[in-house]
């Protein structure tokens, strides 16, 4: 596995104008934002910070399909009122107000949102963007109904930091009825890897470290899932999709859920790890647009997150691994996810059994 760092949150094809949009943007964001910062709410005051955002900007697959969406069905948003929330730099809400939106309110809760401001005007379009800074939660909005909400929610394992609570909360309090909610559905998926060398590196290296036993690290590394891009020739089964949600309808409580699985072995080899993914699809749109973050296409900065197993499990060709995944947003602090992992294998060299825990922080 590509042991990329781990950084903190489909067409290529750019015209030149497009493109000096968001270098202008990524050079307003170069700019020291929220450096004196001491807020203990650290993950609005993570995005304080331009290089976060940078980070998303250059994700092609992001950015470029949510550009895509809105230049290529500009007839959604002509005259139309947006809210967008989780503005950032406040990107989604200048696509929006190019193609025609009637007006833009991008909701940012971070130091980001003075930045956006200046971006907004220094674009242009200060008489069509309102940004918005304070929690979605406990703003008011200068009108009573909203045509549109676009936001760009998902976080690794598409549940972490629980942003899609906020996105859900702004529809059920703004949105008209028969209004858009953009993306308007999200799926996770799940396969399995063969991983011996990373985990060897990562997990077991705990076990003896220049002869001490610091084993109870370990069992930490174990239960954090790893945020990281998955070469597609370790994956081992057929990929299954878990849960869809559609964001247009479900309940913040569909985002806790018990979801079966049953992997099948494409060849023989060793399952070292479960690796989870996500993919989006904006079908309201003329033509289904969407991009996926699996190993098989191409990478994004949410990459994949890889949930490692206590045991090795040797697989034949056709055997299944089956289980159920259990997901909820950690009590304590809800912007973090437990999972619950339970797999099964009844094979000819492998017989195992076990629950793990997981938790995303």
């Amino acid at each position: 596995m590509d042991s990329q760092s781990n950084n903190e949150n489909q067409n290529s094809a750019s015209t030149s104008s497009n493109l000096e949009v968001d270098e202008d943007t990524a050079m307003c964001d170069s700019m020291v934002v929220g450096g004196d910062k001491t807020s203990a709410d650290y993950y609005f005051d993570s995005y304080s910070h331009f290089g976060i955002h940078e980070e998303m900007l250059k994700d092609v697959v992001r950015t470029k399909t949510y550009q895509n969406v809105i230049y290529k069905n500009s007839f959604l948003f002509k005259d139309k009122v947006v809210l967008d929330v989780g503005a950032g730099t406040g990107i989604l809400s200048l696509f929006c107000a190019k193609v025609g939106a009637k007006h833009v309110y991008a909701i940012e809760c971070s130091s980001m949102a003075d930045m956006a401001q200046e971006i907004v005007k220094q674009n242009g379009f200060s008489d069509v963007i309102t940004v918005i800074k304070g929690k979605v939660e406990e703003i008011d909005l200068p009108v009573p109904q909203v045509d549109i909400i676009i936001s760009e929610w998902m976080g690794y394992f598409l549940l972490y930091e629980n942003m899609l609570d906020t996105v859900l909360y702004a529809r059920d309090k703004w949105l008209v009825k028969d209004g858009l909610v953009l993306p308007d559905k999200a799926s996770l998926c799940l396969t399995a890897i063969e991983d011996a060398d990373y985990k060897e590196d990562k997990i077991e290296f705990w076990n003896s470290v220049y002869g001490f036993d610091m084993s109870c690290i370990r069992k930490q590394a174990m239960m954090e899932p790893l945020v990281d891009t998955v070469d597609q020739n370790q994956i081992v089964t057929n990929c299954q999709l878990l849960k869809t949600m559609d964001i247009s309808k479900m309940t913040s409580g569909d985002a806790s859920f018990t979801a079966p699985f049953k992997l099948i072995a494409e060849r023989d080899d060793y399952i070292h790890a479960f690796v989870a993914y996500f993919d989006v699809s904006f079908t309201k749109c003329h033509k289904l647009m969407g991009f996926s973050t699996g190993p098989k296409s191409r990478g994004t900065h949410w990459k994949q997150t890889v949930l490692y197993l206590e045991d090795v499990i040797s697989v034949c060709q056709g055997e299944a691994v089956e289980g159920s995944m259990t997901v909820a947003p950690n009590k304590k602090n809800p912007r973090d996810v437990d999972i619950m992992l339970k797999y099964s294998v009844n094979g000819r060299h492998c017989r195992v059994s076990r629950t793990q825990y997981y938790r995303m922080r």
